[in-house]
């Protein structure tokens, strides 16, 4: 689709939400608001969810302006994973934005969303964007050694994608302050480095986990897990839970708690989920202590610093038609000053 029959597919919507599909107009939409108005930036892939609108809600409390962008982007998705399915919801979309400016502007926090940027892949990617790495051209950012760490592990190509589009991104509305959420937790140790080595004069703020009622982290993938899936993926926040109760009564017994120790109590917890549903088969990719600066895994906690306690579940398909559904979800273990 040309960025022309893009724009013209766009639907109305009312003030002040601007709907903004070309860098040009977005830099006309930000140029007026230099030294006058602060930006706040909430970049997201669509499928919105309660989630990304409470990092909106926090991006209008701080901010005169709010920037929403919209974009599937190609680059953090390998040739075997699920762009062409990934969930692409505007019209619920809009409505959700349209609901939640209203809401703004009845609660009087300071912003609203005033634009939101729905490019094209030829808009941000002129030279094409294959997602076989080895053809791609062009300019790329890569963090290192954090992006090859975690989910790095087995998505080697996912954080090269996801800092080169950030960095974009950030290029092209050029934001005060921009909100992610701690669920990706490795995606924003990774933004911090970028926007500190790279120096961009962006301050990236982390809002807490938006969860559904039985703890199971948001996500704009959850939709994949049909019914029975869906009651076994809380289990990954028990576990979770259970291995923070332990660090936090290990800790109160010196400045130092042994790794296998925490992780264990969370391990036990998994053990059920093949338990919990006929046909619904759970495989552990990672569980996982890590400091919060360089994301290496730990074998002794120090209780000043605290870690990055983190885990994905990969929930394989329970009957035809699925597909096999990765969650993650991460604690951050509080350090102590003594």
């Amino acid at each position: 689709m040309s960025a022309c029959s893009f724009a013209a597919a766009v639907p109305t919507v009312t003030p002040p939400l601007n709907i903004i599909t070309t860098i040009s107009s977005l830099r006309a939409f930000r140029r007026p608001l230099y030294n006058t108005k602060s930006l706040g930036f909430v970049p997201t892939m669509g499928a919105l969810h309660e989630g990304h609108l409470s990092l909106i809600r926090h991006a209008a409390s701080e901010n005169d302006v709010v920037a929403v962008s919209i974009f599937v982007n190609p680059a953090q998705f390998s040739p075997t994973e699920d762009l062409a399915v990934y969930p692409r919801t505007l019209t619920s979309d809009l409505a959700a934005l349209e609901r939640l400016n209203a809401e703004l502007g009845v609660s009087g926090v300071r912003g609203r969303v005033e634009a939101l940027f729905l490019p094209a892949v030829t808009e941000m990617y002129p030279s094409g964007i294959p997602l076989q790495e080895s053809l791609q051209r062009g300019a790329f950012v890569t963090v290192q050694p954090l992006a090859s760490q975690l989910e790095g592990i087995s998505r080697p190509h996912f954080f090269r994608g996801v800092a080169t589009v950030v960095a974009k991104l950030f290029n092209i509305v050029m934001p005060e302050r921009a909100y992610f959420g701690q669920k990706d937790v490795q995606q924003s140790v990774i933004l911090r480095r970028m926007v500190k080595d790279l120096q961009f004069p962006v301050e990236i703020r982390v809002c807490g986990t938006g969860r559904e009622e039985d703890g199971l982290a948001r996500s704009s993938r959850n939709i994949y897990l049909g019914e029975k899936r869906r009651r076994v993926a809380p289990l990954l926040f028990r576990a979770l839970r259970a291995s923070e109760l332990e660090y936090e009564r290990l800790k109160t017994q010196g400045d130092a708690v042994e790794a296998q120790k925490v992780l264990a109590k969370g391990l036990e917890v998994l053990k059920g989920a093949n338990r919990m549903e006929e046909g619904v088969k759970v495989e552990v990719e990672y569980f996982n202590l890590a400091d919060s600066e360089e994301l290496e895994t730990l074998e002794t906690l120090d209780v000043k610093k605290g870690a990055i306690l983190s885990a994905a579940l990969r929930m394989l398909p329970s009957k035809d038609g699925e597909g096999m559904v990765r969650i993650i979800d991460n604690i951050i273990l509080k350090g102590e000053e003594r």
